[in-house]
């Protein structure tokens, strides 16, 4: 919303740069997307007055002008503008000025003779006649308005405001308004904040017998009030209230329009005028619309109603659409005698729907669909009358016409001056409470503080915390955490999700998410066998169809159908990974159990079983997992038998890594070799340290010695690598293989397998003696595995 600055300081004395002005209203809790000074970039451009037209001698449609500028000497200007004669007063660029489109104006010759500036029209100000409807817009812009030569243009013509752009959030439907950025403002910089009462003087006649208001939907319409204004006088609104509306973004059209915009802007509350003529046997209902009733509305488009909208009507039809916008009989005309002003508070659900059913958003309907107060209506409705005195706009009626099913409900929050210091990590004083609480316009009965009812946003004690921390100030309340507690935390486990999430990330993966419901095809397209208990599944009720009929006992088949759709698409190199839920049948009746697994399928030039294990292996050092057993297996049915390992922490299974089954990705049309892995969670977590514990650096020296042992082919190199820690598991720092050989040199089902053992005290350097020790308990559990010593 834009907000003029002189029309906030007919409320609050604000006489600060704007820069200060929108910082301090941000830091307050207004927020500010930026400002704009009207007529910033024009320069040298005064009020001056013609004294003499004469021809050019030599360009017949060329006339030059002796311009009387308010200085000791007139100026010559030629120019083609034909609308002038003497005595008009218009705006003169001088030499070396600047219009608002950047253009600069210097003085030269027009056809031999000297010009020493330019005459300007109304769009070279970047004006439109709605600025000045008396204007032409071809030809020279000619002042009415008072104003003394010299005067700088932007001040003549009120082009000088500021317009600060205000981001105002649904919550505060209030500030959607002057007085209510006012009031905002009058807190943020402790001013004044002067609030007019409307005063009408009336007295062309009884109103409330030339129209009957009834409100047929309660629950819609909470108010509506209406007052009549005769003998009407349209014209064009008087330069001050112009300005305001430009500034505001709203272009001027007439003075009974502008007074309904005016007090929308002014007051939050959208009013419509009605031309009485058109309201059939003189009353006004307010309904639903009939089932197939049709309304033309102001901008031309016949809209078919349904009963969902709420209508104003006469005796006969709609006449508008309740908070959205008139019918075209509705609007003032130029000859419009006697005019109906409507003032009402709607159900913002209502209007926001009927204005998304039929495609409309209008200021009135934006406003309304927020919730505005209903004690509103009533003044609102005496300043559009106020204004109609104050304009000379047409005679107003005595009395008003009201239908009032408003039942306010007092607004109560329980003053809690140590529950609020608590909430705020304070120690801000109850006086000092009151006092900003107070300057808000709330009241106190005792221990309770009663709401104002233009508050809706004021519900809670955390409410009324926050209104005390913005206008005591965010910067000057000191860092600290909070003695209360102010919402949830993430639980261990939760933290423990988030840290396999972030490390998948970190690891190059793309995280993704797919519906747990499945086809029961897709069991056949990953091989698993037809008596595997994975196939006994949950059976969905009432499903969308059989693609998605049962809930998933393994995630697999939903990873392979979008690496899949990424082959399709061409992407050479996918990383996935997904958090997915299993379901697991129990005993019918009952829930299935739930498992979380952490699923990843990869594929792309530099994918292999190795780099899969490899991020497998860095996710679970992230994790703090330790003691885990990758054992090759060929029971998968999914996985290449060759190229699969299950991993285990003792008796438990961890998860499976691995090739997919060329047959597999066959099935999923993908021609290249798929990687995947697959992790219990609930494992996982069982066996996380992920609080890290600070090792310092080493004091002593290591020691390093390689080993070549030939053992069983089939014996996993992790059995090693476990009977060496459980041989010195004080010492052993690294253990790290470098080479595993089977050839002609090695026998038959045998294999080579080399590796470098470092070992390390922590107390003192390691003698040749406890080296040696060392490498014979190594030596001695390496023989119990079935390996010996290399020749």
């Amino acid at each position: 919303m834009n907000l003029s600055m002189k029309w906030l300081n007919e409320f609050v004395d604000i006489n600060m740069p704007p820069r200060e002005f929108s910082e301090a209203m941000t830091m307050s809790g207004s927020k500010v997307e930026g400002y704009e000074i009207e007529g910033e970039k024009i320069n040298n451009i005064v009020v001056g007055k013609v004294l003499k037209l004469e021809r050019h001698p030599d360009a017949e449609k060329l006339i030059i002008c002796q311009i009387d500028v308010g200085k000791s000497e007139p100026i010559q200007i030629v120019t083609g503008a034909q609308n002038l004669k003497e005595g008009d007063v218009i705006p003169v660029c001088l030499d070396n000025s600047i219009l608002p489109d950047g253009r600069k104006i210097r003085k030269g010759k027009l056809r031999g003779v000297e010009s020493n500036g330019m005459l300007c029209s109304l769009s070279e100000l970047g004006l439109t006649t709605h600025d000045f409807p008396n204007a032409i817009e071809d030809g020279i812009f000619v002042l009415e308005e008072e104003c003394r030569l010299g005067q700088d243009i932007r001040s003549a013509i009120g082009l000088n405001d500021t317009k600060v752009e205000f981001e105002i959030t649904s919550n505060r439907p209030d500030c959607f308004s002057v007085i209510g950025l006012a009031r905002e403002a009058a807190v943020t910089f402790n001013k004044e904040l002067k609030l007019h009462a409307p005063v009408v003087k009336a007295g062309a006649g009884d109103c409330t017998k030339e129209l009957s208001v009834k409100i047929e939907d309660p629950e819609l319409c909470k108010m509506y009030c209406a007052k009549i204004v005769k003998n009407v006088r349209i014209k064009p609104s008087p330069l001050w209230m112009r300005e305001r509306l430009r500034a505001m973004g709203v272009r001027p059209i007439n003075n009974m329009v502008d007074i309904t915009n005016y007090v929308m802007l002014e007051y939050g509350q959208p009013m419509h005028a009605f031309d009485l003529r058109f309201i059939d046997n003189k009353e006004i209902k307010v309904r639903r619309a009939k089932a197939g009733e049709t309304i033309t509305t102001l901008d031309g488009v016949e809209r078919k109603l349904s009963t969902r909208n709420l209508v104003i009507a006469d005796a006969n039809k709609p006449v508008a659409l309740a908070g959205i916008m008139g019918g075209e009989y509705s609007g003032i005309m130029d000859d419009t005698n006697t005019v109906v002003f409507e003032s009402a508070n709607f159900l913002g659900s209502s209007v926001r729907l009927s204005a998304k059913e039929h495609g409309m958003r209008t200021d009135s309907s934006s406003r309304f669909e927020k919730g505005l107060d209903p004690n509103v209506c009533v003044p609102a409705l005496e300043r559009a009358c106020e204004l109609v005195e104050l304009l000379d706009a047409g005679d107003v009626m005595d009395g008003m016409i009201i239908d009032d099913c408003f039942k306010p409900e007092e607004v109560r929050i329980k003053f809690d001056v140590d529950w609020i210091n608590g909430f705020l990590a304070t120690d801000i004083s109850k006086d000092k409470m009151q006092e900003i609480l107070t300057k808000l316009e709330c009241t106190f009965d005792g221990d309770d503080i009663i709401v104002p009812t233009f508050r809706p946003d004021l519900v809670h004690k955390a409410d009324i915390a926050e209104e005390i921390a913005r206008f005591y100030g965010y910067n000057v309340i000191p860092s600290a955490t909070s003695s209360k507690s102010i919402g949830g935390k993430y639980s261990d486990e939760q933290k423990f999700y988030k840290t396999v999430n972030d490390a998948m990330l970190g690891l190059g993966l793309s995280e993704i998410i797919t519906y747990s419901f499945i086809s029961p095809k897709y069991y056949n397209k990953i091989l698993m066998p037809e008596n595997h208990p994975l196939r006994n599944s949950v059976i969905i009720k009432n499903p969308l169809g059989e693609d998605t009929s049962i809930m998933r006992t393994t995630a697999l088949p939903s990873m392979m159908e979008i690496l899949a759709k990424n082959y399709n698409n061409r992407n050479t190199d996918v990383y996935l990974f997904e958090i997915a839920k299993e379901y697991i049948p129990t005993e019918p009746d009952k829930l299935p159990i739930e498992k979380d697994k952490l699923t990843g399928g990869l594929y792309g030039e530099n994918i292999d079983f190795f780099v899969t294990k490899g991020i497998v292996e860095e996710l679970l050092e992230n994790t703090g997992i330790e003691n885990y057993d990758v054992i090759a297996s060929n029971e998968e049915f999914a996985y290449h038998p060759g190229r699969c390992a299950v991993l285990t922490i003792g008796d438990e299974t961890l998860g499976v890594i691995g090739e997919i089954h060329p047959k597999v990705a066959e099935n999923y049309g993908i021609d290249c070799k798929v990687y995947a892995f697959s992790l219990d969670i609930e494992v996982m977590y069982k066996n996380a340290k992920i609080q890290k514990k600070y090792t310092p650096l080493p004091k002593y020296p290591a020691v390093s010695r390689d080993f070549a042992v030939i053992c069983d082919i089939d014996l996993p190199v992790s059995a090693l690598q476990k009977a060496v820690k459980a041989a010195v598991p004080k010492l052993l720092e690294s253990f790290k293989i470098f080479d595993v050989y089977t050839g002609k040199q090695i026998e038959t089902g045998k294999k080579s397998v080399a590796f470098s053992v470092t070992l390390r005290s922590k107390e003192s350097t390691l003698t040749d003696t406890e080296v040696q020790s060392s490498v014979k308990k190594i030596m001695a559990a390496l023989e119990k595995t079935g390996a010996k010593l290399r020749d």
